[in-house]
């Protein structure tokens, strides 16, 4: 899994690079009235994205963190509910019961 994270990152990356590549005329941006920015064209494009994709990111990673967190003590709770239902054997009479002779059966299967 974690080779295919990194085929992904790495993809992404060399995606981004080559539109950087394409797009790298400069353009001017006009602003507010006599207020220009001189720039790169894939730079706002870049900012734009990011702008949109980093509040999903962080709403998906704070979703994912909590729905962990509701699992692992769903979990706990699990493992408190079973540990306590469970009965408790003694380990003295699991001993008696393995060292107790089979009852005498013939090979025809009767006594």
């Amino acid at each position: 899994m974690q080779f295919l994270r990194t085929a992904f990152w790495v993809v992404l990356a060399v995606a981004i690079a080559l539109f950087c590549k394409a797009n790298n005329r400069p353009t001017e941006i006009k602003i507010w009235g006599d207020i220009v920015w001189g720039t790169r064209i894939w730079f706002p494009i870049l900012i734009a994205f990011l702008a949109g994709a980093v509040p999903f990111w962080i709403m998906a990673r704070t979703t994912r963190w909590r729905m962990k967190r509701k699992l692992e003590n769903t979990e706990r709770a699990l493992v408190a509910v079973t540990a306590a239902s469970a009965p408790a054997s003694s380990p003295a009479a699991s001993i008696e019961e393995a060292s107790t002779p089979p009852s005498s059966l013939s090979a025809t299967g009767t006594t």
